[in-house]
């Protein structure tokens, strides 16, 4: 009998439903050449639905998602709701709810993709970010007093515990060592200034490291990690940091790599439920156009197959990717493929069906 996930799909707003459908299209593909099923359920979460409704995340909608495999997101934005609100009502929620305290965010250009980086290939730019993404700034600690006046005081409070640091850099250190690359991993801080947060990170990297003997270990400030990403990205294989400066440095990470297109990552609970998505947002000024890039969530189908445990489909959709890329595309922009979505989409697919 055929083994069968449970996929929980949130296509969300935007060009979030366009680009899940050449997911899916493409992970159906896959999943029928190497004989396994995926099964999905639909989940209205986003813009539309909370303006519809009011609603974020329905009473049951958290519980009905932890009993899924896995959660495959499209995007939530939507210009008619405030900043923030969808965020975190919705994003930041089922990160803290399902425990989801890992984002993994692989930088990897491939070939037929342009960098604007100087003299730099494929060779150059192939390293993972591994965030931790439950803590530091993003709990939301701290409060406002005497909002609107001369007197108001914003606090904002980085929550770092030894347990969720630990965990974080434990995972970097396992993931170093299965990617078995360069077996490098680069811990990413601000020792110099944040002493608190970053003594911590440092003393538990540096306990936790005597435990892998077979990886390299280094540290650099945040700020010259982002200088070294641009002038010499070959140097890294895996960067492990918190929340704040992960949701930095992986932006330009995506650039680095080609941009937003191509860019896809993993919020991961290893003992739970994992959501996969594109980094790019909801791109609603493209909606219904057919003018968005699927690739990146055709690469976070694969990054969700990759961590169930179909590792031999997960490598023939990112295969299918690269000849697409190689032959098919003219620009992974926006606009300026040369093709519509669902021409990539069906391209990904013959490619994977061929291979």
């Amino acid at each position: 009998m055929a083994k069968r996930y449970s996929i929980a799909v949130v296509p969300g707003d935007g060009t979030g439903p366009e680009v899940i459908a050449e997911g899916v299209k493409v992970l159906d593909a896959a999943a029928a050449k190497a004989g396994f099923a995926l099964d999905y359920d639909y989940f209205p979460l986003g813009g539309e639905h909370y303006l519809d409704t009011g609603e974020l995340l329905g009473a049951d909608t958290v519980s009905k998602l932890s009993a899924a495999d896995a959660i495959y997101l499209g995007a939530i934005g939507h210009p008619g709701v405030k900043p923030g609100i969808l965020e975190k009502g919705i994003l930041l929620e089922l990160r803290f709810q399902l425990d989801q305290y890992i984002n993994l965010r692989p930088v990897r250009l491939y070939e037929g993709v342009s960098t604007p980086l100087k003299d730099k290939g494929p060779a150059d730019i192939d390293f993972v970010v591994v965030r931790e993404n439950t803590e530091g700034l993003y709990t939301g600690a701290g409060g406002c007093l005497k909002r609107g006046t001369a007197d108001e005081v914003a606090v904002q409070e980085s929550i770092n515990t030894r347990k969720g640091v630990e965990r974080c850099i434990r995972f970097a250190f396992e993931y170093c060592r299965r990617r078995n690359r360069r077996k490098k991993l680069t811990l990413c801080g601000k020792t110099n200034v944040l002493t608190f947060a970053f003594d911590l990170w440092q003393r538990v990297f540096d306990e936790v490291a005597t435990e892998y003997p077979d990886i390299a270990t280094d540290y650099a400030n945040v700020d010259a990690i982002c200088m070294w990403m641009v002038k010499n990205p070959e140097w890294f294989d895996v960067i492990v940091t918190d929340n704040m400066f992960g949701d930095i440095i992986t932006d330009l990470g995506a650039m680095i790599q080609g941009g937003m297109g191509i860019a896809a990552g993993g919020n991961i609970n290893p003992a739970g439920v994992s959501m996969f998505e594109p980094i790019g947002g909801s791109a609603p000024k493209y909606t219904g156009q057919g003018k968005i890039n699927p690739l990146a969530a055709i690469l976070a189908g694969q990054l969700m197959l990759e961590t169930l445990g179909e590792r031999q489909a997960a490598g023939w959709i990112e295969a299918a990717v690269q000849e697409v890329l190689r032959g098919d595309i003219k620009d992974v922009a926006a606009g300026r493929m040369g093709l519509s979505t669902s021409q990539v989409g069906d391209r990904v697919r013959a490619a994977l069906s061929r291979g």
